[in-house]
């Protein structure tokens, strides 16, 4: 595994651990007195202050800023209003679905980015990849617990989480392609793309501050604007966690980590995401690990290592070095 690849998978293995921190940020903030509207929308104020915080400081960033022409301010900013309904779905829909469920229905999200990737971006070569693919799928569903569908929960509810993974399929994908990558190539082996689209910092603030603005609109026309004197004060703890871990660092990580294997493949390595928030939630939460969860985890470890060293297809071009040696942002 070459450098830049290897860079890249650490990147989202890194932004799926703190996804998942989120999980955990959200149910302590639940068990403080918090709602899901205000934790999501102050979420992404805090993501996005501290992402343009982040910017500020760097003379480099902030040159990469500064040439953002309108139409990719335009487009970042739509990336983060697409990922507001990603959030706004699966909120929506586990109100009525069963949270395992709403988590193993979820997760068929790589497969959308899979397919997307046939037609927007760098599909994925050879068949080992989607023999992982399957068997990450399956790992998820033995990790989650396999979760029976109960014949009460509205179609609704089962629709809405689809159309949340879904939608955050269409977000990597979009993501991917705002980075410079193609069906020929990764995003870091474009040289033509502009500044501003390959430092992650800049991209991310951005997409994190349209995300904002849309939770905010949403919270002030249902009556409840983001004020900071609503928030329990026991709460502020895991909002800064959730804002500055599960936001600002995993936005960032998974776009630069991304720019350099892959729509396809970082939604791969994703999947490791759901055996992170087990762990944590033992660590944590206290719930104890069930051995139908350690076979999923199993599962997963097994897809990612089989994806990842996986060899190139005869002929293909060796892959150009990064663009940048530091890790963007």
């Amino acid at each position: 595994m070459d450098r830049r690849r290897l860079v890249g998978v650490v990147l989202v293995l890194v932004a799926g651990a703190s996804f998942a921190s989120g999980s955990i940020f959200a149910t302590l903030s639940y068990r403080a007195g918090l709602d899901w509207l205000g934790l999501v929308g102050w979420r992404f104020v805090i993501g996005a202050s501290l992402a343009w915080a982040w910017v500020a400081v760097s003379a480099r960033r902030r040159g990469a800023a500064r040439r953002m022409s309108r139409r990719q301010v335009a487009l970042t900013l739509g990336l983060g209003a697409i990922y507001a309904g990603n959030a706004g779905a699966y909120y929506a829909g586990i109100e009525v679905v069963p949270a395992a469920l709403a988590g193993v229905l979820v997760y068929i999200y790589p497969v959308f980015v899979a397919l997307l990737s046939l037609r927007f971006a760098t599909r994925l070569s050879g068949r080992r990849p989607y023999a992982a693919l399957g068997l990450a799928v399956l790992g998820v569903v033995l990790a989650l617990g396999g979760a029976p569908v109960a014949s009460d929960i509205p179609p609704g509810g089962i629709v809405l989480i689809v159309v949340a993974a879904l939608i955050y399929a269409v977000w990597i994908i979009l993501s991917a392609r705002l980075s410079g990558e193609r069906r020929d190539r990764l995003g870091s082996e474009t040289m033509e793309q502009a500044p501003a689209a390959r430092d992650a910092a800049v991209t991310t603030a951005a997409m994190m501050t349209g995300t904002a603005i849309v939770f905010a609109a949403v919270a002030a026309l249902a009556g409840r604007p983001l004020d900071p004197r609503t928030v329990p004060g026991e709460a502020w703890p895991h909002l800064l966690g959730v804002g500055m871990v599960a936001s600002f660092l995993a936005i960032q990580t998974l776009y630069a980590g991304a720019r350099r294997i892959g729509a396809a493949q970082a939604a791969l390595v994703s999947t490791m995401e759901p055996i992170y928030i087990v762990v944590l939630s033992f660590l944590i939460l206290d719930q104890r690990l069930a051995p139908l969860q350690l076979v999923g985890a199993a599962c997963v470890f097994i897809a990612v290592i089989v994806a990842q060293t996986s060899p190139r297809p005869r002929g293909a071009p060796e892959p150009a070095q990064p663009l940048d040696a530091e890790v963007e942002g």
